[in-house]
């Protein structure tokens, strides 16, 4: 399996150099429109093009507003204050997930409740989240979700949508409503994709998106803060612009605020990149098609998106029979120069989540095993296909 995998991924991508495991495309006008803010000088925070593309990251993902940071842990750092969440808070999530998931809610003083997965997503499962609520939560009289032993609040539920695969969103949302959980997406990996026919990221009641180096599009480093509504949205831009109130000259600033806003010189990046986004998430979908076809009928099975949803691919994956094939793979096509990876750690096994509350974990573990990510880039000669910049 391993020299003919080898193989199809230097076929797919035709190349006998060091394959990595995504790069970034800039084939549009990201030249221009970073040229651009250097000629106006307009370099930091303040600028057209930071402006342009939260709307361009409105129009594709419907949100009622969006909001640009520097990054994306920052973005969900933001995402969860508007949901509420607060130091001594306790927030459930998956235990397989990026560790910025976690070190988000661990930088607010707030702490993860590492929980499982589903086999359908490899995101958060409904009914693990609903399972421990039931039995170590309890609504007070006010309504308020608590941990039944310590009355820690319980704030929010936080899925993270695995390789941009979307989870169970429907199902999620009911738990939330039953224990009266604000929900918050971390959808730093999904931009493009979608749950029922509607954006990742625009259902929960905030969300975050990462515009890092390896995502589908990048901005050098950089995330978006998503709301439901225009209020959240202006509260959200208030925040991350340090507090600042309007004034000709005063600094002014009535509360501690996040120094989050995305640069301009990063904007104009992504207004590039998302004038390409169509043809890199149809040209992702092609490669995710090849390897689909060439894991049909192994012991090996491809990751694929679930039946509700429409994937933008972000880093394929493979299922190995056990770990003795997962590393045997990772080693054999890292070391022919095709790079690979295994999935995530689980957050528990890390020093500064050791004791964190968890529930049963099988099917992360089953996973964390046996989960290999694969060479995703696109393969498209993006062009300029006319557009703001015309």
């Amino acid at each position: 399996m391993e020299q003919r995998l080898i193989h199809k991924v230097r076929e797919i991508y035709r190349t006998d150099e060091f394959i990595p495991l995504h790069a970034p495309r800039f084939d549009g006008a990201e030249r221009a429109y970073v040229n651009d803010t250097l000629d106006s000088t307009f370099v930091s925070s303040v600028g057209a093009y930071v402006d342009r593309f939260e709307q361009q990251i409105i129009k594709a993902t419907g949100a009622g507003a969006a909001v640009a940071t520097v990054n994306g842990t920052a973005a969900l750092h933001t995402a969860l204050h508007l949901a509420g969440v607060q130091a001594g808070d306790l927030v459930l999530t998956q235990a397989l997930t990026f560790v910025a998931t976690c070190n988000a809610l661990k930088h607010m003083g707030a702490e993860p409740v590492l929980l499982d997965v589903s086999p359908v997503s490899l995101g958060l499962c409904p009914e693990a989240t609903e399972a421990w609520l039931c039995e170590q939560a309890e609504l007070d009289g006010e309504g308020q979700c608590r941990h039944r032993a310590s009355k820690a609040p319980i704030r929010a539920i936080l899925p993270m949508h695995s390789f941009g695969h979307p989870v169970q969103l429907t199902e999620l949302s009911a738990v939330a409503k039953r224990w009266n959980l604000a929900l918050v997406e971390d959808a730093a990996e999904a931009l493009g994709s979608l749950y029922r026919g509607r954006p990742a990221g625009s259902i929960g009641l905030t969300a975050a998106l990462s515009f890092n180096g390896n995502k589908v599009i990048t901005t050098g480093g950089g995330g978006m803060v998503l709301c439901q509504s225009s209020t959240l949205g202006a509260r959200a831009k208030h925040l991350t612009t340090t507090a600042k109130l309007p004034h000709a000259f005063e600094y002014l600033h009535d509360e501690a605020g996040f120094n989050y806003r995305m640069p301009n010189l990063n904007a104009a990046l992504g207004c590039g990149q998302m004038e390409q986004l169509d043809r890199l998430l149809h040209s992702k979908r092609q490669v995710a098609e090849q390897y689909r076809q060439f894991f049909a009928g192994s012991d090996y099975r491809f990751i694929d998106e679930p039946d509700y949803a429409h994937s933008n691919f972000w880093l394929n994956g493979v299922i190995c029979p056990d770990r003795a094939a997962r590393d045997q793979l990772l080693e054999q096509t890292n070391a022919a120069g095709v790079m690979t990876r295994p999935v995530w750690q689980l957050m528990h096994r890390l020093p500064m989540y050791q004791s964190a509350q968890r529930g049963p974990l099988p099917n992360a573990e089953w996973a964390e095993a046996r989960v290999v990510n694969l060479p995703s880039s696109a393969l498209v000669q993006a062009t300029r296909t006319g557009g703001e910049h015309d």
